[in-house]
């Protein structure tokens, strides 16, 4: 059979004991059907076969059944990508300083694992008490864990098919026949009720695999919620921490705009004494009023964005938007992590829920292509029935009300107009679809790490030129403002002194939130260590027909 895929599932070695196990067996049964089944059957074929004959067609189908061969292809997972970085340059081992508590450089830790409650790295009690209970309350996490659970409960359901269905039945009727039709049953009068009461078992060996497939897909569904449970959990860590620091850049350019208001309602006082003193004109009251009013028109959008981002809180918490959480994010409190864990390339795709979510989709497409297969092959059927059959009610204890049949069918796929054929091609190309879909996932996770670690290291030299300007812009204010006073520039200087200071104090801001955002977003982009967290069951669950379905996954 065709294998897809790279490197083996883990766990060979209950796998080597589990295949071991599974050969005894097969060699139990091939000798207990040479042993007793041969001459039981030859008896009832009414056929007079030789003993070593009909063993050795009973030790064939056996190991048919048995030896847990399955058609279609055995999937193996895609091997990492042969790179050794992320980037196309070396990374450094740090970002550049900005020269202040806000601007302290990174240092980026090769190889070091990342924490399942990475938010508690920015040091505010208030974030890891707001992402804590969004964890609890969100509903597209309870969603995410319903869908986990419908999936677990189809996998159990379609295992179920591993077994021989046992059903009874009980059924009262009352009928007429013909008098020329009158049996041994109804001899008497050609009118009788009729009581049957049986146990009925039905089987269907898997010969060809097409329920070990089945059921290997429905593993894969399963896995594959589960990975989407977890992409669901680290989009909503990581969104809350973002609207935090959002929410605490906007009170930083909210209180930017505030300080600003104050300089230049200052700056009016003394422009209006100025006036009175006949050392300005009107005119230049009038732009700096001008100018006043441009600033305080800043105010509204800002405090609308933070009003919405306040509204993002309370949807990602659970919660309506009049219930807004009780903490309030500022930058003074957000500290910024200093070292920050870089996993390397090889382990990306293994930490990444969304790469494995379409890892899984494609192990649910290869185990579907077995199934396609199966179903253009023979298939057999076996059925008993035991019960009693009386005229009465009461004679259905009675000796010779007993009643019993055995059979067998096999069902061989002749003609169905191609069905069959195109419905394998078609689960063939599925495959292909969902391989590229997987490619298409670890592009986008490297791509997202790449775009991270560009991000931080622009966001820290930015940082620093804006703390640069910031400090140069203000100062230069200061010192027009004093020469304003005692009249040596005119105020179109002092004007433009105001509106570069402007721009430094919102463009600092909005650089400090930059770096916080984007170290966010690196703890996303490497998977956010869903498999370090406490309440995570990091072994995939063994099912319990691990025994009759190949590899242990």
């Amino acid at each position: 059979m065709a294998r897809l895929g790279g490197r083996q599932p883990s766990g060979s070695g209950t796998l080597r004991r589990m295949l071991a196990l599974r050969g005894r067996a097969k060699c139990h049964l091939q000798r207990m059907a040479a042993r007793n089944l041969a001459p039981v059957l030859a008896r009832a074929c009414g056929v007079r076969l030789t003993r070593v004959w009909l063993s050795r067609v009973l030790a064939v189908a056996a190991t048919a059944i048995v030896s847990g061969c399955a058609v279609g292809p055995d999937f193996l997972v895609p091997p990492a990508p042969d790179v050794n970085s992320y980037t196309p340059k070396p990374l450094p081992p740090q970002t550049v300083a900005a020269g202040d508590a806000a601007g302290g450089p990174q240092r980026f830790v090769v190889g070091r694992d990342l924490p399942g409650d990475w938010w508690r790295l920015f040091g505010s009690p208030e974030l890891k008490s707001l992402v804590e209970r969004a964890v609890r309350n969100n509903p597209d996490v309870a969603a995410a864990q319903a869908a986990l659970r419908v999936a677990q409960a189809n996998m159990a359901a379609g295992a179920g098919a591993f077994f021989p269905s046992i059903d009874g039945n009980f059924g009262a009727s009352r009928q007429k026949t013909g008098i020329a039709s009158t049996s041994a049953l109804n001899q008497d009068t050609p009118t009788y009720n009729l009581f049957t009461s049986q146990l009925q078992v039905s089987y269907t060996p898997d010969v060809f695999g097409g329920t070990r497939r089945s059921v290997e897909s429905l593993q894969a569904q399963r896995d594959n919620q589960r990975f989407q449970f977890e992409a669901t959990y680290l989009t909503l860590t990581s969104n809350v921490v973002v609207a935090a620091v959002q929410e605490a850049s906007l009170r930083g350019q909210i209180d930017a705009t505030h300080k600003l208001i104050k300089i230049e309602t200052d700056l009016l006082h003394v422009l209006r004494a100025q006036l009175s003193a006949g050392v300005i004109s009107e005119a230049e009251i009038s732009t700096q009023e001008a100018t006043l009013a441009q600033t305080e028109q800043a105010l509204p959008p800002l405090e609308q964005q933070l009003a919405q981002q306040r509204h993002l809180l309370s949807a990602l918490t659970g919660g309506l938007p009049n219930q807004e959480p009780p903490e309030i994010f500022e930058l003074s409190r957000l500290h910024l992590p200093r070292e920050l864990p870089v996993s390397l390339p090889s382990k990306l795709v293994e930490q990444r829920p969304d790469v494995r979510a379409a890892e899984e989709n494609m192990h649910s497409a290869s185990a579907l292509i077995g199934v396609a297969v199966a179903n253009r092959l023979p298939n057999i059927s076996l059925t008993a029935a035991y019960g009693v059959n009386s005229l009465s009610i009461d004679q259905l204890v009675a000796p010779g009300s007993n009643i019993w049949s055995l059979g067998g069918t096999a069902l061989m796929p002749i003609f169905h107009g191609g069905t069959l054929l195109e419905k394998e091609r078609a689960a063939r190309e599925t495959f292909d679809q969902a391989a590229s879909q997987y490619r298409s996932a670890v592009i986008t996770a490297f791509r997202n790490v790449a775009d991270s670690l560009t991000a931080l290291q622009n966001d820290a030299a930015a940082l620093q030129k804006s703390v640069r300007f910031e400090k140069a812009a203000g100062k230069t204010l200061s010192i027009t403002r004093r020469r304003l006073q005692i009249g040596e520039i005119n105020y179109l200087e002092l004007l433009n002194a105001q509106q570069t200071y402007q721009r430094a104090l919102i463009t600092s801001v909005i650089a400090q939130s930059n770096r916080l955002a984007d170290t966010a977003a690196l703890f996303q982009a490497l998977g956010g260590g869903w498999w370090n967290r406490d309440d995570v069951d990091h072994k995939k669950p063994t099912p319990y027909f691990a025994l009759f379905n190949g590899p242990i996954y």
